[in-house]
């Protein structure tokens, strides 16, 4: 057997062209343009050239969409101020932080300091306790997009086990409470492992959809997968590779090689997941621009 690719980049472009045109509607109907603010701290390269690729997709999808780089050195204080003004910007309707924040800046302390009808990476408390309530309003963004590539390919999570290895905040914990929801586009039996789990192999191997976000190569080989499973790979790890330029190149958590000739279908890192995850971060921006419009904005 030989895996169907799953293509995150065919998929992302579908959203984003159904984006676009909500938009374009938001617009004409109620004279609203969708606001993206990306706040970057710090100079990491890589959280850069991400923070210029969502920006770029915001506005191809007809959004306003601002930067606001502050250096590595900016403290509590400065960075609340910006997001002061950021939540109360009538223009501005989703603000993402990017992740991770330099050492002496608390992540969770910053993500609560965010208004809730703006948080459109799903990460405040407030998004939290309503995905776990099962009233979603903005769901993480890599997990919205996990499930719209299974159902987008035919591959429901309803009735199927699901195993995700991974207990994260933004993939693995929320991606779990996604797929259990009772509804159609969930209703997933789900088991979450993480790195105490014992005889994760055993487990693995039980799963029709399995979701890797561990953050670590080729973790899920091909005897840890059963056969004509799903599999979902979100990891994004860079290994050596005097082949490149670079000297590195980039694989997911799953040893793609073996695992896609048991697997029925396979996400590739990289243009799996990826893509999915600023296209749905688009979404959660119009979503918030559209609640703003219908009068449902609010601090909570």
């Amino acid at each position: 057997m030989t895996a169907t690719l799953i293509d995150g980049k065919e998929i992302a472009a579908q959203v984003r062209t159904e984006v676009a045109e909500d938009v374009a509607k938001l617009k004409q109907q109620h004279n609203v343009t969708p606001g993206l603010a990306v706040v970057l701290v710090g100079d990491d390269s890589a959280s850069a050239l991400y923070v210029a690729s969502k920006q770029k997709a915001a506005r191809e999808a007809g959004m306003h969409a601002e930067d606001h780089i502050m250096p590595a050195s900016t403290t509590m204080v400065e960075l609340k101020a910006v997001i002061t003004k950021l939540n109360d910007d009538v223009n501005i309707h989703g603000i993402l932080v990017q992740l991770p924040l330099p050492d002496h800046l608390d992540e969770h302390e910053v993500m609560e300091f965010l208004n809730p009808m703006k948080d459109v990476d799903g990460l405040h408390p407030v998004s939290m306790g309503l995905l776990l309530a099962g009233r979603p309003r903005f769901v993480p963004a890599t997990p919205a997009g996990i499930q719209q590539m299974l159902l987008r390919t035919g591959h429901s999570p309803e009735g199927r086990h699901v195993v995700v290895c991974g207990r994260s905040d933004i993939v693995g914990k929320p991606v779990a409470a996604l797929l259990v929801q009772r509804n159609s586009d969930a209703n997933a039996t789900v088991t979450v492992c993480h790195t105490r789990t014992k005889n994760l192999a055993d487990i693995t191997r039980q799963a029709d959809i399995l979701i890797a976000a561990i953050g670590k190569a080729n973790a899920i080989t091909a005897d840890m997968v059963k056969d004509g499973a799903v599999v979902i790979d979100v990891g994004t790890n860079h290994i050596p590779d005097a082949s490149k330029k670079s000297g590195r190149r980039l694989v997911g958590d799953v040893d793609f090689d073996t695992v896609s000739q048991k697997a029925a279908a396979i996400t590739p890192v990289p243009g799996g997941v990826g893509p999915m995850t600023i296209a749905m971060l688009l979404a959660n921006t119009l979503k918030a621009a559209q609640l703003a419009a219908s009068g449902q904005f609010g601090s909570s």
